[in-house]
């Protein structure tokens, strides 16, 4: 079973709203709108369905979304069966999604559907988007805290960076070595930095780090 190989933290769908809140048109989904998002989010990343499955899809589709310039957040559908059956399917596909989170990561669904990093410290692999977390939740951050964080990606013009999925944070690199040791040294000037801090436990986490992700 393959895992995800372009991915990013955060969120990865439309939000919406909870059962039981107060619909917010034009700003966030509704219910039956954000699972029905859930289901597309898993076929846009490869999820097969069946023929039937796909009929059904199609239904939701031209109930909930029948153009895309349609506003959102108003929209529900008229059978409580027909929502709830909605909302298993969209279970599955949350499930689907959950298989294939990368190493240290986890996809929940909230008001959105977000990759988030495990912080469990005592795991074989620990991220450093969980240790940025948990020193961010103790109401500290550094200077190494994006760049160490960041992945190597390639340009159209065939330059590489070190960044995000939206932003470039050093750069440009003729090699993807060359872009990846910039990474790999931010992270060593965390380490020194978390432990200067007092947090000689996420310090300690730095030799499970991953190995820096080169996406061409």
């Amino acid at each position: 079973m393959a895992v995800l190989e372009r991915w990013h933290v955060g969120p990865w769908t439309t939000r919406g709203t909870r059962p039981g809140e107060p619909f917010e048109p034009g700003r966030k989904r509704t219910p039956d709108e954000l699972n029905f998002d859930v289901i597309g989010l898993a076929r846009i990343l490869g999820r097969r369905l069946s023929g039937r499955e796909e009929l059904q899809v199609r239904l939701w589709q031209n109930e909930l979304r029948s153009t895309h310039t349609r506003l959102c957040g108003v929209h529900a559908l008229q059978d409580p069966d027909n929502a709830a059956l909605l909302a298993e399917t969209a279970q599955e596909a949350l499930a689907w999604l959950k298989e294939r989170a990368p190493e240290g990561y986890e996809f929940v669904l909230t008001d959105a559907v977000y990759l988030r990093p495990l912080t469990d410290l005592t795991a074989a692999v620990v991220t450093v988007d969980a240790v940025l977390q948990l020193t961010a939740e103790r109401g500290d951050a550094f200077p190494a805290d994006r760049l160490a964080a960041a992945h190597v990606k390639q340009s159209q013009a065939g330059e590489w960076f070190a960044g995000d999925a939206i932003s470039n944070w050093s750069g440009p690199y003729p090699t993807a070595e060359e872009a990846a040791d910039a990474v790999k040294a931010a992270r060593v000037e965390l380490t020194n930095q978390l432990t200067e801090a007092g947090h000689a436990d996420l310090a300690a986490t730095a030799t499970r780090w991953p190995d820096v992700r080169v996406v061409s």
